[in-house]
């Protein structure tokens, strides 16, 4: 806690000194391609996520988040192709605004059903582990991977998009940071539960931070 604290200090006088000085806090993260070291990196899982959105019987869409991504990056930004990316979402752990909702996401089946609505109580992670990765702009790149979620895997393809990169102020960790998009057909892996009324996309949008090992 000393420790933190006397980083949080630290940061805090820099941006103090900055702003006394005229100029606005420069944030450690920059979308500077230089700043990536070739090697392994792990999720800052605190600060990795991935947000979901479907339609709720053709009136509005509502949203939902798995926090806690954990898993590996190895990269060379020589070669981006080169690329590889295994992650983990803790599935289980599923947030939502309405507890309700969210307690119908894991409930078991009801009697006389085959299964769960959803998730079900204690659901396994998904797994997603990168087969290939193709450019497709300076800061931009398609990643194809096999997902696996509800114990089914089906090939999805990531528009990845690199965000910044920098040594963390608080750990000093070099760090990297990437969003993410997809959309899946959530009853291609057994979870269409309530289809059509409840849309069968879903939206995936991921944000992660990676910090070198």
């Amino acid at each position: 806690m000393l420790a933190v604290t006397g980083a949080a200090g630290a940061v805090a006088l820099s941006f103090g000194a900055l702003n006394a000085q005229g100029g606005p806090p420069q944030l450690p993260g920059a979308l500077d391609a230089s700043r990536v070291e070739a090697g392994t990196y792990a999720t800052d899982a605190s600060h990795s996520l991935v947000g979901w959105r479907v339609n709720h019987f053709g009136f509005n869409d509502y949203f939902g988040i798995f926090g806690d991504v954990a898993g590996t990056l190895e990269i060379d930004p020589a070669d981006i192709t080169s690329a590889k990316v295994d992650v983990t979402i803790p599935v289980a752990s599923v947030t939502t605004a309405s507890a309700g909702l969210t307690d119908h996401l894991l409930r078991a089946a009801g009697e006389g059903a085959a299964a769960p609505d959803f998730f079900g109580p204690d659901p396994a992670a998904a797994r997603f582990v990168s087969t290939s990765v193709h450019q497709t702009g300076d800061n931009t790149a398609h990643i194809m991977g096999d997902l696996t979620l509800n114990g089914v895997t089906k090939p999805v393809t990531v528009q990845a998009e690199f965000v910044g990169a920098g040594a963390n102020p608080f750990t000093q960790a070099l760090t990297v940071g990437f969003e993410g998009h997809t959309t899946i057909t959530r009853s291609e892996w057994g979870l269409g539960g309530f289809t059509p009324l409840v849309g069968d996309e879903v939206e995936l949008n991921i944000t992660i931070a990676f910090e070198k090992q």
